[in-house]
């Protein structure tokens, strides 16, 4: 009965025994190549990181990288860089390369940028390697009223020091444009600009377009220049034709008064002649009204007719003799 417990004892040992091997035979491999690469990280550290949601190989393998490399980077740095939502295989390959490139870049101030959101390592290349961007075509008008579309390539290379906090790409660019566009408006002629094109360069990276921004201008070359449309010639055509057409609506208006004017004289002409006729019209009633009173005998009615008579007669003979 004893050695029935014993046996059953000694497997259920053996079992436990089993299962802590094959649980830390992956933190015991991490921890064996750790002190072959002269990390000093305990096996329990390993075990613990785990229970806090860290995962061991990675800070290992970060440790290991940065040892190779000659920098100190304690594992509770790159734990809480984990923690904070870091990408620390980023900031430790960053820090590699600013070391070999003697640029001062230090822990912090990797998390920082990281942490922002901006790729460090890739921020660290490029002041190793500036990069060339191209400006979209920008377009501009000379004092001669010939418009111009240049493009510009422009050299920078990143600014460690802004990177948090520091304006993008767009903001470069838009700066850039603007620069072209008063670069080109100052002159007083396109053919000048055609000419020297490099005057456009000048005066765009003296105005000191990189300030508060994530990168440093090194230099802006003018790729291409075309001519576009003369807005010199067409403005004075547009204002021809806008003058063209006040005068058109002021002599309309013109127009329309004189006809208003003519058709009001029509009317009161009319209206004229209709008291004419009117008053002619009376004057037959006030004859027979003058015959049956007694004030006009039938002799005066003769004599009056002999008047008109011999009026419209000598009307006649002066028409004819005109």
């Amino acid at each position: 009965m004893n050695s029935t417990v014993l046996m059953v004892g000694g497997i259920i040992l053996l079992l436990f025994v089993l299962i802590f091997v094959f649980t830390f035979m992956r933190y015991i491999s991490l921890w064996i190549s750790a002190i072959l690469a002269n990390v000093r990280i305990g096996l329990v550290e390993l075990f613990v990181m785990q229970l806090r949601n860290v995962p061991p190989n990675v800070i290992v393998n970060a440790m290991v990288m940065a040892t190779k490399a000659g920098l100190a980077i304690s594992k509770d740095e790159l734990e809480a860089h984990y923690l904070a939502g870091g990408r620390i295989n980023g900031v430790v390959s960053a820090l590699i390369s600013a070391d070999k490139a003697n640029i001062p870049l230090s822990f912090k101030e990797a998390t920082a940028i990281d942490l922002a959101g901006r790729d460090v390592f890739e921020a660290v290349q490029m002041s190793v390697n500036p990069k060339v961007i191209e400006s979209p075509p920008v377009t501009a008008v000379a004092k001669d009223g010939i418009q111009l579309i240049a493009k510009a390539r422009v050299t920078v290379r990143a600014n460690i020091r802004q990177l948090v906090g520091g304006a993008g790409e767009e903001t470069v660019l838009a700066r850039i444009g603007e620069g072209i566009v008063t670069s080109i408006g100052s002159a007083d002629s396109h053919k000048s600009v055609l000419e020297n094109p490099d005057t456009i360069s000048k005066l765009v990276l003296g105005k000191g377009l990189d300030s508060g921004t994530a990168f440093e201008i090194l230099s802006i070359d003018i790729a291409d220049i075309d001519i576009g449309k003369n807005i010199g010639a067409q403005l004075q055509i547009d204002q021809a034709n806008a003058d063209k057409n006040i005068a058109q609506a002021k002599a309309e208006e013109r127009r329309a008064m004189a006809v208003a004017h003519e058709q009001e004289q029509k009317a009161k002409a009319q209206e004229a002649r209709a008291k004419v006729i009117e008053a002619e019209a009376q004057i037959p009633l006030a004859m027979a009204e003058a015959f049956r009173s007694g004030n006009l005998g039938i002799m005066d009615y003769y004599k009056i007719e002999n008047i008109k008579s011999d009026t419209d007669m000598r009307g006649s003979i002066a028409k004819d003799s005109q």
